[in-house]
C-alpha cells in the first residue's frame, strides 16, 4: 500500500524551454522582461521552465525561427538532460510560429514545440469556466489549428503513386488517403467552427439583452494588463467574491455587479486582461465579452506600477482598445500595487541621469499626476491604501456622466444624513 502512494506522489512537473529573439526593433532588455512574461505563462499553464535561448538576429528565420547554429544548441542542450534523466517537456517560443516552423523544429528536436498563442490558448482552455467563455476558447483554438493541420497528417503523405507526367503524388488514380484525410478535418473543423460561431451570435444576443434591461445606470468598466488586479479592486468596490488569484488570466468571463457608492449606483464589470501580441484571433472570439468595455462609459485602467514595464503594459492596453473601437472613453489611471513598488536609489555622486529604474513613487506620481491632471491615482488594493479617495474620485467622475446621461433621472439615492 505504501509503495502505491510513493508512486503517486512522484507526477513530474513538465519542463520547458524558452526560447526568444533579440532584433532591431528589441533589444535584450526588452526580449528578458518577454521571458519573464513567456515564463509566467508557462508557470500559469503548469510548465516549469528551466532554461532560456536567446538569439540575435535581423529577423525571425522563416524557416526554423532561430538559426541553425542555435537550434544544434538548443538539441544539443536537450539531449544532454535526457542523458541526465531530466526530461525536457517542450520548447516554447516567444512569438507565433507558421505551421512550416512548427513542423521543422519538431522534426529536429523532437520534444512538444507550442509558440505563444499555443500557451495563451492552453491557458485560456483551462481557466474557461462558463459556455460562453468556453464557446470562444473553443473557436480560438480552431482559428489557430486550421492553417497548421497539415503537420497532423505528415505520416500520410508518401502515398501517392510515382508515375505518371507529374511523377510524384499528384498521379491520376493513386492519390492516396492522406489527401482526403485532410480534406475530411478541414471540413469538419469548418464545420464545426461555423456552429460556434452561431452559439456565439445567440450569446451575443443574450448579453446585449441583458445589458439593455440594466436600466438607466452609468457602466464602468475595469480594464487593463493581465494580472494588475481588476478582480481584486472589483472585489472591493463590489464587496463581491470574484474569482482573484496571482496568474495571468484569471478571469476570462465578465462580472457585473452593481456598486453603490454613497448615494449613486452604478454598474462595476470586471473584464478580461489584456497581454502584449495578443493573437488576433483571441480578440476576435473574446467580442461579446469585450463589449462589455465597448459599451461602457467610463473606463478605470489598472495599471500595476511595481511592474518594471508598467508604461508599455499601458501603451499595449491603450491599442488593444483602440483595435475593439473603445478608445476616446473618459477614463482614470489606477496605478495599483503601490506597495510592491521598488526603486533604486543612486548614489550622490552619480551624475548620470535617473533611468526608471532610479525614480521614487514621487516623483512617478508627480509625473503622471501632472500628465493626466485628476484622472489617475495611486492605490494598493492589497493593503486598501488610498481606496477612499478612488472611491471618491470615481463618484465624482459616475456622477458627472449620470447627470449628462440621464438629466431627469433623480433616481439617486438620497443620502441617509438628510
Amino acid at each position: 500500500m505504501a509503495m502505491k502512494e510513493f508512486v503517486i506522489s512522484e507526477a513530474q512537473v513538465e519542463t520547458a524551454v524558452l526560447v526568444g529573439l533579440i532584433t532591431k526593433t528589441q533589444d535584450e532588455r526588452k526580449t528578458n522582461e518577454y521571458l519573464d512574461e513567456l515564463a509566467f505563462l508557462a508557470e500559469t499553464a503548469g510548465a516549469e521552465v528551466v532554461k532560456r535561448f536567446t538569439q540575435k538576429l535581423d529577423q525571425a528565420n522563416s524557416v526554423t525561427y532561430v538559426g541553425k547554429g542555435k537550434l544544434d544548441e538548443i538539441k544539443q542542450y536537450i539531449k544532454e538532460e535526457e542523458e541526465a534523466e531530466r526530461e525536457i517537456g517542450m520548447v516554447i517560443f516567444d512569438d507565433e510560429l507558421s505551421a512550416k516552423q512548427i513542423r521543422n523544429i519538431e522534426g529536429e528536436l523532437k520534444v512538444k514545440i507550442l509558440d505563444r498563442t499555443s500557451l495563451i490558448l492552453d491557458i485560456f482552455a483551462m481557466r474557461a469556466q462558463t459556455a460562453n467563455a468556453k464557446t470562444q476558447v473553443e473557436l480560438a483554438q480552431y482559428k489557430y489549428m486550421l492553417p497548421r493541420l497539415q503537420r497532423l497528417w505528415t505520416h500520410l503523405e508518401r502515398q501517392g503513386g510515382g508515375s505518371g507526367a507529374g511523377g510524384g503524388k499528384g498521379s491520376v488514380g493513386l492519390r492516396g488517403p492522406g489527401e482526403t484525410q485532410l480534406e475530411m478535418d478541414r471540413r469538419i473543423i469548418l464545420n464545426r467552427m461555423s456552429l460556434l460561431k452561431e452559439r456565439l451570435a445567440e450569446i451575443d444576443k443574450q448579453k446585449s439583452t441583458q445589458r439593455k434591461n440594466r436600466g438607466r445606470l452609468i457602466r464602468v468598466a475595469l480594464v487593463g494588463y493581465t494580472n494588475v488586479g481588476k478582480s481584486t479592486l472589483m472585489n472591493l468596490l463590489a464587496k463581491s467574491e470574484v474569482f482573484a488569484e496571482n496568474k495571468l488570466f484569471a478571469t476570462l468571463d465578465t462580472t457585473v455587479r452593481k456598486v453603490i457608492i454613497d448615494n449613486l449606483p452604478f454598474l462595476l464589470s470586471d473584464t478580461v486582461g489584456f497581454i502584449r501580441k495578443l493573437p488576433t484571433d483571441l480578440v476576435d472570439s473574446f467580442k461579446s465579452t469585450l463589449d462589455e468595455v465597448r459599451e461602457a462609459d467610463l473606463l478605470l485602467h489598472v495599471v500595476d506600477i511595481s511592474h518594471p514595464d508598467f508604461e508599455e503594459q499601458i501603451e499595449v492596453v491603450n491599442k488593444t482598445l483602440a483595435d475593439i473601437g473603445a478608445a476616446g472613453k473618459p477614463m482614470i489611471l489606477v496605478f495599483n500595487k503601490i506597495d510592491a513598488y521598488t526603486y533604486v536609489q543612486k548614489a550622490e555622486d552619480d551624475l548620470t541621469p535617473r533611468t526608471k529604474e532610479n525614480l521614487t513613487l514621487e516623483d512617478l506620481m508627480r509625473t503622471w499626476m501632472a500628465k493626466m491632471e485628476d484622472s489617475c491615482i495611486f492605490i494598493s488594493a492589497r493593503e486598501k491604501t488610498n481606496l477612499e479617495e478612488l472611491k471618491t474620485l470615481v463618484y465624482k467622475r459616475v456622477r458627472e456622466l449620470h447627470v449628462q446621461k440621464y438629466p431627469y433621472n433623480d433616481f439617486l439615492y438620497p443620502t441617509y444624513d438628510e
